[in-house]
Formats: C-alpha cells, sequence, structure tokens
C-alpha cells in the first residue's frame, strides 16, 4: 500500500500482535467475503515514552513509514492525538472525551470535511469493564456531528488476544484517520 494512492477503505481488521517490548498491530485488508487478505500496515507503539505515539510502517523491517499519531501533551487526561503522514502533514485528529470517558469512554474524531464522536456501544457492558479484566466484547460507534450518519464502526471481537473489524462507511474518512483511530481505541484503553 502507498498511501499517496490509497487513501479509503470500507473494511478492513486491526490484529494485535504479543510482544514482550512493544504493542504492535497488524493492519489487514478485509475480502468481499469477510476473510482476511493482505496487510496493508504494522503499527508499533512506544512504550515507556513521554509522549504516546504509535508509527505504522510498511513492512515488517520497519524500513517505510506510512503515517502515525502522536500526542500533543506528555500528561493529559484528555489527550489530543495528531495524526500525520509519512511527511509530517496533518490528516486529522482524534481527542478523549474526559468527561464522558468516566462511565463511556468517548472520543472526538477529526479529518478533512468531518467531525465525528465516538463512544463504547454498550452502556452496560462500559461500566463492567471498568472492574472486570477480561475479554469482553468492546465496539465503538462513531457518528457524524453535523448529520447523524453513521462513519465508523470498531468491533471487538470475543477472543483473548485483540482483534478488531472496523467498517468505515463515509469515504470521506482518510483510511489513514479510521487506522490510527482503530489502533488508538486498543492502546489507549490499556492505560
Amino acid at each position: 500500500m502507498t498511501t499517496s494512492t490509497f487513501q479509503y477503505a470500507p473494511r478492513f481488521f486491526v490484529k494485535q500482535r504479543l510482544t514482550m517490548m512493544v504493542n504492535r498491530y497488524e493492519i489487514v485488508e478485509a475480502n468481499p467475503d469477510g476473510s482476511e487478505g493482505r496487510i496493508f500496515a504494522i503499527a508499533q507503539q512506544k512504550r515507556m515514552a513521554m509522549k504516546e505515539q504509535v508509527t505504522f510502517y510498511a513492512d515488517e523491517a520497519k524500513t517505510m513509514p506510512l503515517f502515525g499519531f502522536k500526542a500533543r501533551q506528555a500528561i493529559d487526561v484528555a489527550a489530543s492525538y495528531d495524526v500525520t503522514a509519512a511527511d509530517g502533514t496533518i490528516i486529522g485528529s482524534f481527542q478523549k472525551d474526559f468527561a464522558q470517558s468516566l462511565l463511556r469512554t468517548s472520543f472526538h474524531l477529526r479529518g478533512a470535511g468531518i467531525e465525528a464522536y465516538g463512544q463504547e456501544r454498550n452502556q452496560t457492558l462500559a461500566i463492567l469493564r471498568r472492574f472486570i479484566n477480561l475479554p469482553l466484547a468492546l465496539h465503538f460507534d462513531f457518528i457524524d456531528r453535523a448529520t447523524g450518519a453513521p462513519v465508523m464502526t470498531s468491533e471487538r471481537q470475543f477472543s483473548m488476544r485483540d482483534k478488531y473489524t472496523v467498517t468505515v462507511p463515509d469515504q470521506r474518512v482518510d483510511f489513514r484517520l479510521a487506522a490510527a483511530m482503530a489502533v488508538g481505541l486498543d492502546a489507549l484503553m490499556q492505560r
């Protein structure tokens, strides 16, 4: 995948890979029949960094960065994250809504021509998840603030290893922004 020619994907998977030293994710194409296709990107989260940062690469060897996201500030309960192309151009951003997230994790998502709001789909599971560390289904729905139309969903599959199905019905949402938000939902929820 090259980001200059590929900026929209209606559906893809995010799979966390278990490693000792870093959080790694595979961003995988969803074939029309629902099976897994090619790997679009490999994401790696820096651990123990002063600012939260995740870089997405085109290959396992991490020789070609494609895009990434990074916290604007070092410590902030309502942190904002900029999503950037490999050259540093800002694609969009997302921000945790701290007040709303006390009972139901919520995020603002912004990109070219789009402003959306997303939160955990199930209020009861959201509260349970705060007290029980089990692989509960974790689903997020993002809607366009102006129209109320669905923009993106991220649905966790029931398993011990994190795997998400991400659906993006709104073609205005850049694939890189959607992938960054999907990985951010997992990586930042573990904090």
